[in-house]
């Protein structure tokens, strides 16, 4: 379930190199709870958070939403702009956050001209397969072990391992784990309630989690549950 590293998690500092050679490309800062974009209007541009977090997330027809992904340091998102396409996606700062908005036909322009031009070509299928993948689980897999396999794979992105597990420093309410599985709030306290019992996941009362990650993988891994 570990992503193999691409430009969704660049060294900042490598990317402002390339980012100083993009005409156009500025730096931003974005209040928690604004939006960077909107879903159904077109960016041309791709952004790189500098400080701070933001998540992607869409809105169905009925109001229902689906949180994507989240994203922090160092992390590459917005990548529509790459084929021009209109945005499904909205982008919403979970923090005060800092970002490098980036003109993204000259920033693939640079790249080509280095050399790189694959790059890009070699991150948006990863992106790709990514999502595949949590089309799949969202398909075939009942919600409750979504939510572990989401989880699992919370900790393995963003957490900091220690002796007590490993602790995710996002603070992700029962709403984002819900808008993340698709089922209700509901559903995911009675899944955290029975994950805690099962000594897999721990939160805090500033609702960030501990991952105990060998005890939530081999719960994954049996097929009785």
């Amino acid at each position: 379930m570990t992503q193999a590293k691409s430009l969704s998690r660049l060294d900042i500092s490598d990317f402002r190199a390339l980012a100083a050679r993009v005409p156009g490309t500025s730096l931003i800062e974005v209040s928690r709870n604004s939006h960077v974009y909107h879903g159904g209007t077109c960016d041309d541009h791709v952004y790189v958070v500098e400080r701070g977090q933001v998540k992607t997330q869409m809105v169905a027809a009925s109001g229902k939403r689906c949180l994507l992904s989240v994203h922090v340091v160092g992390d590459l998102f917005g990548e529509i702009a790459l084929l021009g396409l209109e945005r499904l996606d909205s982008a919403i700062a979970l923090t005060r956050t800092v970002l490098l908005r980036v003109p993204a036909a000259r920033a693939a322009a640079v790249l080509a001209a280095d050399g790189s031009g694959d790059v890009l070509a070699r991150h948006l299928s990863l992106r790709l397969r990514q999502q595949q993948q949590q089309v799949a689980d969202m398909v075939t897999l009942p919600s409750e072990l979504r939510l572990a396999v989401r989880l699992l794979d919370l900790a393995e992105r963003f957490g900091q391992r220690g002796p007590d597990g490993t602790r995710v420093d996002i603070a992700f309410t029962q709403e984002d784990l819900s808008e993340m599985v698709g089922t209700t709030r509901t559903r995911i306290g009675q899944f955290l309630k029975r994950f805690r019992e099962l000594k897999v996941v721990d939160f805090t009362t500033r609702s960030h989690l501990t991952v105990h990650e060998e005890r939530l993988i081999s719960w994954i891994s049996n097929p009785t549950h």
